[in-house]
């Protein structure tokens, strides 16, 4: 079955930089687009980044354009996404998402 799990969050210092990653299995991975969703506190799902299945197109949330990079490696059926410059409205539940499959989620905390 579709399995996603991601790793890599955490809490950071405003301006600090996570790298966020998310291994699948269950589905031929190299084959389908990829996303990256956030959930913040009290806010509905919104999506962040989105990259294609040979990773040669990549599209941001305007939110986080310039800051952060969704990349993928199909050899090893992971996802990840590099976040930099941090900001305290980036905390959120950051998910893995393949079409309407959804990880877990990984939380990431910016404070000082």
């Amino acid at each position: 079955q579709v399995r996603l799990v991601e790793s890599g969050g955490g809490l950071v210092q405003p301006g600090g930089s996570l790298r966020l990653s998310c291994a699948a299995s269950g589905f031929t991975f190299s084959r389908y687009t990829m996303n990256w969703y956030q959930q913040a506190p009290g806010k509905g799902r919104e999506l962040v980044a989105s990259i294609t299945s040979g990773g040669g197109s990549t599209n941001y949330a305007d939110s986080v354009k310039g800051r952060f990079t969704i990349s993928r490696d199909n050899a090893k059926n992971t996802l990840y996404l590099q976040m930099n410059s941090l900001k305290p409205e980036d905390t959120a539940v950051y998910y893995c998402v393949y079409r309407n499959y959804w990880g877990q989620g990984t939380q990431v905390t910016v404070s000082s």
